[in-house]
């Protein structure tokens, strides 16, 4: 649990105490003592519960340290904030989940067996802001990481937006049955299965430009 809030800290360490299946290890009021934490300790955790603005050292890049450090560790942005800026630069960071404060403590539980079982977790919000953000489908990074076409590129891309299947068939002109297979090499070359893990992943290794 990293926060500089030490009551809100202490209050949500206290709920997911609470869980079945979930304990926190420790807490930290920002990202240097956390690698200090780390570091100090034997046990890692599965999971770092990451406030977004903390003194010395904040969660943008606190989560960019886990992410090369120690990246299977998962990362869960709980905070405040729910600005498109900051939700994008946070699943840019490494961030599987993201998660405001206000929310009911059996919604933090799902969220956190999402995060575990599923590898990510992101609520409606903020998916659908993801894709408002990505407002031009046309910029496409040049080398991938993976062997994606020039036509699945361009298929992610449209993707990040909300037209649907069809619409995004008259942009590439082809058929809505063609438009389908992009979708399923993409689900299999990516080990996703819904389109908004597509945007994520676009938005995380950089695919589209914001």
């Amino acid at each position: 649990m990293v926060d500089d809030h030490l009551l809100i800290a202490k209050a949500i360490s206290a709920i997911i105490d609470g869980f079945n299946e979930f304990k926190v290890l420790y807490e930290a009021p920002n990202g240097k003592v956390l690698q200090d934490l780390i570091a100090a300790h034997q046990q890692k955790p599965d999971i770092v519960l990451l406030d977004i603005s903390m003194p010395v050292m904040d969660g943008f890049a606190t989560a960019a340290w886990l992410k090369v450090q120690y990246p299977h560790i998962l990362i869960m942005a709980l905070s405040v904030q729910d600005d498109d800026d900051s939700l994008v630069k946070m699943i840019r960071a490494g961030a599987r989940g993201y998660l405001h404060k206000n929310v009911h403590p059996a919604d933090l539980e799902t969220a956190l067996h999402s995060l575990v079982t599923k590898g990510l977790f992101y609520p409606e919000w903020a998916t659908s802001r993801v894709f408002n953000v990505l407002a031009n489908p046309d910029s496409v990074s040049g080398s991938q990481q993976l062997a994606l076409s020039e036509r699945e590129k361009e298929f992610l891309a449209f993707a990040c937006t909300e037209l649907t299947y069809k619409e995004i068939g008259e942009k590439m002109f082809c058929s809505p049955r063609t438009v389908e297979s992009y979708r399923d090499s993409l689900f299999e070359k990516l080990g996703v299965k819904t389109r908004v893990a597509l945007a994520l992943y676009a938005v995380k290794i950089g695919l589209v430009k914001l």
